[in-house]
């Protein structure tokens, strides 16, 4: 069992809320892993009733939004079509993800949350708290800056953690 730490603070290497910001993200990916452990293949391809994601689709989706917000603050560019191909389905969630997300140790998820928050880290490195705060605006005049992005990750795993546990109390629920 890891032991979570509970302070958010300035993470070393990193501008101040830039490093701010990274002790968040870690924070609720660390909780997110606490809240898988030792679940069984079983759990992850659960669906609870038509239109249900599975664990599994869940984690992909997780992996998929952090890796479409890199493109979209670190590249400031849409997705090429091999980045959708890849990331499509678990972006869209439903029926297509759970079939493609299908049969999976919790080891394959775990290493793709690895992978792109290890690109989040890097990148973040090269950006400074100046960044962070700059306004930009969406195709329809929406203004946004990359700070509520990277936010809009940190909710979105969270969200969807939410939704792995209540779908690891029904499967436990339904298997007893």
């Amino acid at each position: 069992m890891t032991v979570i730490d509970y302070r958010i603070t300035s993470k070393e290497g990193f501008d101040p809320k830039i490093g701010e910001l990274i002790s968040m993200l870690e924070h609720t990916r660390s909780v997110t892993m606490e809240e898988l452990s030792e679940i069984s293949r079983e759990e992850l391809d659960y669906v609870d009733g038509p239109g249900g994601n599975t664990i599994g689709s869940l984690l992909m989706h997780i992996a998929a939004i952090e890796r479409i917000h890199q493109i979209l603050s670190f590249d400031e560019r849409d997705l090429t079509q091999d980045e959708s191909d890849t990331w499509g389905k678990a972006l869209n969630l439903g029926e297509e993800a759970n079939k493609q997300y299908h049969g999976l140790e919790a080891a394959a998820y775990l290493e793709a949350l690895q992978e792109v928050r290890s690109v989040t880290l890097a990148s973040f490195s090269r950006f400074s708290d100046q960044w962070l705060q700059e306004e930009r605006k969406w195709g329809n005049g929406v203004s946004h800056n990359f700070h509520y992005i990277w936010y809009h990750v940190m909710e979105d795993e969270i969200n969807h953690r939410g939704q792995i546990r209540l779908l690891r109390r029904k499967y436990r629920a339904c298997s007893n």
